[in-house]
């Protein structure tokens, strides 16, 4: 049996060509103006909240963060710094598959309470191999080194997580399925 369909390779390819092209275009302009990290992470973690309900495999988030980043390179050959959110994806993944597909969106209150708390420990992971490995010493010392960097994608992970858990308590609740099948 085939583990991933169709229909989920196409999800994946939908998903990550949404992140790589939104964030390549649109979070250089916001971090350029304001210093933040909050645009990739709402992005980013919305994005990944969507397709966890979409999709609800092990490996497809991760398989949508290694290809959002080919994308982002694709735009942005520099921003070296997307590597933290590949690796923030992997950990987004192994969560909500830990905690559960069922678990996760079972109730509405359940999706916006987990899709947040997964998006906020994720964006933190994101922040600490960025600061880790890709920002600059003065950089860093403005927002109080790694751990205050990790703070402030994590900020950005709630923000992405409760877009995220809204989106997709909004489907529901307009009875979209993700197991409809075309015809």
């Amino acid at each position: 049996m085939v583990y991933l369909k169709s229909r989920d390779v196409a999800a994946i390819a939908i998903c990550a060509a949404l992140w790589g092209v939104l964030n390549s275009l649109f979070s250089p302009i916001f971090f350029s103006m304001f210093g933040l990290p909050f645009l990739c992470d709402l992005i980013g973690f919305s994005v990944l909240t969507l397709s966890a309900w979409w999709i609800r495999k092990l490996g497809a988030i991760t398989a949508i963060g290694l290809i959002a980043t080919v994308v982002n390179f694709t735009f942005n050959p520099r921003a070296t710094h997307f590597l933290g959110f590949a690796a923030a994806s992997v950990v987004f993944d192994i969560t909500s598959r830990l905690v559960g597909y069922g678990n996760f969106f079972k109730k509405p209150l359940y999706t916006m309470i987990i899709a947040i708390t997964i998006s906020t420990i994720s964006a933190a992971f994101a922040g600490l191999v960025i600061g880790a490995f890709f920002m600059t010493g003065p950089a860093l010392a403005i927002w109080g080194g790694v751990l205050g960097w990790a703070g402030l994608h994590a900020i950005g992970g709630v923000i992405g997580g409760g877009i995220g858990g809204l989106t997709v308590n909004m489907l529901v609740y307009r009875k979209v399925s993700v197991t409809t099948t075309a015809v």
